[in-house]
């Protein structure tokens, strides 16, 4: 008679063997592989498709030839680029020596500018444009302040057109910088600089060879992240009327139902941001950035004189103020009554209604709800994928390892516009990548951008924690008997589960203040949190849309402490694309 113990070591000797096979990587792939090109090669080809196939359905090049003979189009992507490359430059100058400043020296307000420098990461995209407005926009605070205390017929200055754009872009991106640039900093030799300096070299000749090219691979690295949040932005263009950047013209497109032009805007816009990603690789990999030394890292230097450490806490108290208006004036209008706030300086009445409403309205609860069960539905999948994704390129060695970890990426680096025309292109019908099912206009179109949008979150958190665990101790568990799956669950995912939960909160936040897909592809009965932000500020219900934007932030920055938690300390962030 058969034990079931003689019956399962049958089966577990069969899994053990196709668990221990080199094949066993290819099975554990394949579903990755499947996704990707389903819902990423797929989406870009059709689009790609469009943009160079007629109404007749020959291929033509008709489309580029439109794009590159109307000037509208060319001055929108000039000024996508213009606008690209002076923030970055902006916010490297504003990030690096901010970074500089408070990892070098010590000074009176120092403790609480690195804690507050920080502030503009809890601010969603839209958000961050809306209360950039407020403050200083034609009708905003500031402007109005010094047009009513010198007696102005018009406002003295406003925030508007491209370089506020710019502005807005450096005041929300500066911080991708300070993060890098502050764990560079700290892991500077200051034997280099001495030696530099005891060899005659000067100040300026010192940052310019010895601490710039240092700093190189963090400046390469948010550089990219910048650029590409840059020339996805649309919420900022929206706020500021700039109509003529590339993402603003392919929702202009779509709107006026010229989904050729659109797919042809998106596959310029999509090239420009590869072509600046192969770029800025080039220009690190040039040369060889490791330091040979083996000193004491960098400190901090007390600022020993009384001029210099005046002038530092002031600059530092004004620096705070800066920082934290963005959220202080859209918690203070949250709580402003619907349209009493017309030519006063700041609101004159005030209410708790708004917050009241959140959670007691069904109209203003419906986005978010939506939002809340999109992102669980769209992490669930990035943990599924994400995870086994980062497992495999950490732990196996396989044939296009290389492409497939670029190919994750992709989504990350393609702007939200891109994102969602891709999407529509693809499933505006059926096919059998959505099971013959048309997904635009459907509850899943919105749960698949944010999944294949988020995935990378998940994948890079899960894939740094899966590098830092010593291979012998899975392998150890194997050794005693235990089945791939058992090690994996009972030893492998406790370890990394930090790092999956640090991505996972940082996709789920990411799909709660995502603008720049949704407002392309939400339905009325799918309207998520960011659109109804937006809907509330068109229809001049700025309590209602600050309250979201209060709801919004909180949620921020709960997570970014939690992840903070996670990580044991370490700087790790999610970039907002918006």
């Amino acid at each position: 008679m058969t034990t079931n113990s003689e019956t399962r070591a049958p089966k577990q000797s069969v899994w053990k063997r196709i668990t221990q096979s080199k094949y066993f990587v290819y099975v554990l792939i394949s579903p990755l592989v499947f996704v990707l090109l389903a819902y990423v090669i797929f989406p870009m080809y059709k689009t790609f498709l469009q943009s160079v196939v007629d109404q007749e359905g020959s291929l033509s090049l008709t489309n580029y030839l439109r794009f590159f003979t109307s000037e509208a189009n060319l001055e929108s992507l000039y000024n996508s680029i213009f606008i690209s490359i002076v923030s970055v430059i902006t916010c490297a100058i504003v990030g690096v020596g901010m970074a500089f400043l408070l990892n070098r020296y010590e000074f009176p307000g120092r403790k609480i500018l690195s804690i507050l420098v920080l502030v503009p990461m809890a601010l969603p995209p839209l958000i961050g444009a809306i209360s950039f407005s407020f403050l200083y926009g034609s009708s905003g605070i500031f402007p109005r302040l010094f047009q009513s205390i010198f007696q102005l017929d018009n406002v003295p200055f406003a925030l508007e057109g491209i370089w506020g754009i710019i502005i807005v872009h450096t005041f929300t991106m500066y911080t991708y910088f300070y993060l890098s640039a502050s764990a560079a900093i700290r892991g500077l030799d200051l034997s280099l600089e001495e030696a530099a300096t005891s060899l005659g070299s000067g100040r300026l000749r010192i940052w310019r060879k010895i601490i710039l090219p240092m700093l190189t691979p963090a400046m390469v690295a948010s550089s990219l992240l910048v650029f590409m949040i840059s020339m996805a932005s649309y919420t900022a263009p929206l706020m500021f009327g700039v109509e003529r950047v590339m993402t603003m013209a392919i929702t202009l497109s779509r709107t006026n139902g010229n989904l050729d032009m659109a797919a042809t805007q998106s596959t310029i816009l999509s090239l420009v941001s590869i072509a600046f990603l192969i770029l800025m690789t080039w220009y690190q990999n040039r040369r060889n950035y490791q330091s040979q030394s083996k000193g004491v890292g960098v400190h901090r230097t007390e600022v020993s004189s009384p001029v210099v450490k005046y002038i530092a806490a002031i600059l530092s108290t004004i620096g705070v103020f800066i920082l934290m208006l963005p959220i202080l004036v859209i918690a203070l209008i949250s709580f402003a009554v619907d349209g009493e706030w017309t030519t006063q300086i700041i609101p004159t009445s005030y209410t708790f209604e708004h917050y009241i409403e959140l959670f007691t309205d069904s109209r203003t609860w419906g986005p978010i709800k939506n939002s809340i069960q999109m992102s669980i539905v769209a992490v669930i999948g990035n943990i599924i994928f994400g995870v086994a994704a980062a497992y495999a390129m950490v732990r196996f060695a396989f044939k296009g390892k290389v492409f497939m970890d670029i190919l994750i990426m992709v989504p990350w680096a393609l702007p939200g516009t891109v994102v969602a025309v891709n999407l529509i292109s693809a499933f505006s019908e059926g096919n059998v990548f959505s099971f013959n099912q048309v997904l635009v206009g459907t509850f899943w179109i919105l749960p698949l951008a944010y999944f294949v949008r988020q995935l990378p979150l998940v994948f890079r958190n899960t894939q740094a924690s899966l590098i830092q665990m010593d291979d012998s101790i899975e392998e150890a568990a194997q050794s005693l008997g235990a089945t791939w799956w058992h090690s994996f669950r009972r030893v492998v995912l406790p370890i990394i589960m930090p790092g999956v939960l640090a991505g996972t909160l940082l996709a789920f936040v990411q799909g709660l203040t995502e603008f720049v897909a949704s407002i392309l592809l939400y339905s009325p009965s799918t309207m998520p949190l960011s659109v109804g932000i937006w809907n509330k500020m068109y229809s001049f219900q700025f309590g209602t849309a600050c309250a979201y934007g209060v709801l919004q932030t909180i949620l921020i920055i709960v997570v970014l402490l939690i992840n903070e938690r996670l990580k044991g300390g370490t700087n790790q962030s999610g970039a907002s694309i918006g």
